[in-house]
């Protein structure tokens, strides 16, 4: 569904992703991790068309996207094919907004349907991130974080995409929340059939969501492989150093000792 090969992207002298090249199979999942910085987000918003590559070559279902200046039309059939959510939902919604219309909204800008399917297809959408009529007749502000990012979810899927990209998508929930979204997505998955690109830096919930993953440090891949052997058995020195941070059960932090002068 996603081939990536030799991606490159340059601001000024600074070269934020050098040689990225990996694929994403139709139905599969993949997690890009990395500290801040490493490139990840880079890399997902040249593949979303957010952000012109420097090189290389994105194809999307065997049709390759060029890295030059696109017309309109190019740019809607790729966002038809690949949607993005952002890390902090409130900001993509319109906060005067109800839900129900911005869902709708997402629908109408890629289909021509008639007034009473287009509720159908926004009861649907909503129904499928577990929301609600109460919710849809909502303003973004009366709804809870993780409501919020299912509305966004639910908006990324108005246009039946192939490949849904997730930017730090439960970064900002509580992990109870996080738990949620990561046992919707995974049922998304199942049910439609659409290709997760995970982008996080946080690799206790890589285990949950993604079949592969690929670890990025200062713009370049440093290891990539699937899930279980890569963080059960890390070649790349910097992955054993992501691996290693990871809080285990049990862990409480150490308190610094008392210094100053009595």
């Amino acid at each position: 569904m996603l081939e990536i090969r030799n991606l490159r992207k340059e601001f000024g002298d600074f070269v934020a992703v050098e040689d990225v090249t990996f694929s994403l199979p139709a139905q599969g999942s993949l997690a890009i991790v990395g500290e801040s910085g490493s490139g990840k987000t880079t890399t997902a918003r040249m593949i979303a068309g957010l952000e012109r590559p420097s090189g290389g070559h994105i194809v999307v279902a065997g049709e390759e996207r060029g890295s030059g200046r696109s017309k309109p039309g190019e740019r809607r059939a790729r966002g038809r094919q690949i949607q993005m959510v952002f890390q902090d939902p409130y900001s993509s919604l319109d906060r005067r907004q109800r839900v129900g219309d911005a869902v709708a909204e997402a629908v109408a800008l890629h289909r021509r349907l008639p007034a009473d399917r287009l509720r159908a297809r926004v009861a649907e959408l909503l129904d499928m991130v577990g929301l609600d009529d109460r919710q849809a007749r909502s303003l973004p502000r009366a709804l809870s974080g993780g409501q919020r990012q299912r509305v966004a979810i639910a908006r990324a899927l108005a246009t039946d995409p192939e490949v849904l990209i997730l930017d730090e998508a439960i970064a900002a929930l509580d992990v109870s929340i996080q738990a949620q979204i990561l046992a919707l997505l995974a049922r998304i998955r199942a049910d439609t059939g659409t290709a997760l690109l995970f982008i996080t830096h946080d690799l206790g919930a890589v285990r949950h969501i993604s079949d592969d993953v690929l670890v990025m440090r200062a713009g370049r891949v440093v290891e990539h492989g699937p899930v279980g052997g890569v963080l059960d058995d890390p070649q790349d020195r910097y992955t054993q150093r992501l691996i290693a941070a990871i809080p285990k059960p049990g862990w409480t932090p150490r308190r610094r000792a008392n210094t100053a002068a009595a």
